[in-house]
């Protein structure tokens, strides 16, 4: 695995104290209710097991997985290659995901649950990244703003690697010994909000 350098964006205390916030915005948002939450896989798992734990009401979890298929952003097919077990039917439905980045991903997976009868879908995102945004998307919840950069950490990866990191680190590009690497076209397994260049 090629090594590269990180930076710390946002440090372990400070995504703790957003996921206990947003878990609190959450809670309030849906007293009185019972939410299914769909963690998209496999970045949010972390963000998922952290965010539960804050919560103070009734809540069943789902998760779900999506590939992309294409060689170019514009080509791309989304497909779903891990389903929900869980009915979504005249449920309320959040959505918790890692990173938005086109927007285009995240578009497809609301307008999916609304096809499957949900009776509303909200969306939590620990990452809202705004630079290369083509779809507008309705998002409820957000940890971290940031405009650009490559982030890793904190159950986001870069080639399976980097998950297990605390922290939210983004890598710094220039101080890498080579230069950063594109993946390779095909089949990608990939979170909602994974829009990252292939």
């Amino acid at each position: 695995m090629e090594q590269f350098i990180l930076q710390t964006l946002f440090s372990r205390e400070r995504i703790a104290e957003r996921v206990r916030l947003l878990a609190g915005e959450i809670s309030k948002d849906f007293q009185g209710g019972s939410l299914l939450l769909v963690g998209v896989l496999k970045g949010a798992f972390v963000f998922v097991a952290d965010l539960i734990r804050h919560l103070s009401i009734p809540v069943e979890v789902d998760f779900i997985r999506l590939a992309s298929y294409g060689d170019t952003m514009e080509s791309q097919e989304l497909r779903i290659t891990k389903d929900l077990e869980l009915p979504v039917r005249g449920r309320d439905v959040l959505v918790v995901e890692d990173i938005v980045d086109t927007g285009k991903t995240l578009r497809y997976l609301q307008d999916t649950l609304k096809r499957k009868g949900a009776r509303t879908v909200s969306t939590c995102v620990l990452v809202d990244k705004r630079q290369r945004r083509q779809v507008e998307v309705a998002i409820d919840y957000v940890g971290f703003v940031v405009q650009e950069g490559f982030i890793v950490g904190y159950g986001l990866d870069y080639a399976e690697s980097y998950r297990h990191l605390p922290d939210l680190c983004v890598v710094d590009r220039k101080g890498a010994s080579e230069e950063f690497p594109r993946r390779s076209s095909g089949p990608r397994e990939k979170g909602v909000g994974d829009d990252r260049p292939m």
